[in-house]
């Protein structure tokens, strides 16, 4: 529950910032949040759904942004989400990939535990 929290405030902290990068579990602790709140508040209304939505556009966007940095890629990808299918698939597969281990175009790997602590059964 802890590296949920940390992942999210860190998102929201850094909702408007494009540079550095984003570890995996940072990523995709804000996608599970962002789906969680979006199916909940779907469910009691949908102004409160699209509000939500709106205020977590602009962190989720960033977070992105900062995972395809983690993985060398250019943030400009993310508009391969355009393209239905296979630009999602492509997508998905770039936030699932390790990030560079060490300094890349991007600036220094993101702090915080390793993917060994994280994972059990990485090595």
């Amino acid at each position: 529950m802890d590296e949920i929290q940390k992942a999210v405030k860190t998102c929201f902290k850094k909702y408007a910032d494009f540079t550095g990068r984003a570890a995996r579990p940072e990523f995709w602790w804000f996608a599970l949040f962002q789906f969680v709140v979006m199916v909940v508040l779907g469910m009691v209304s949908q102004q409160l759904e699209g509000l939500a939505g709106l205020a977590m556009l602009l962190p989720g966007l960033a977070v992105g942004a900062r995972r395809l940095h983690d993985v060398n890629k250019s943030a400009w990808l993310m508009l391969l989400w355009l393209i239905p299918v296979l630009g999602w698939i492509l997508l998905i597969y770039w936030a699932a990939q390790p990030g560079d281990a060490a300094a890349n175009n991007y600036g220094p790997p993101p702090s915080g535990p390793v993917v060994a602590e994280l994972v059990p059964g990485q090595q």
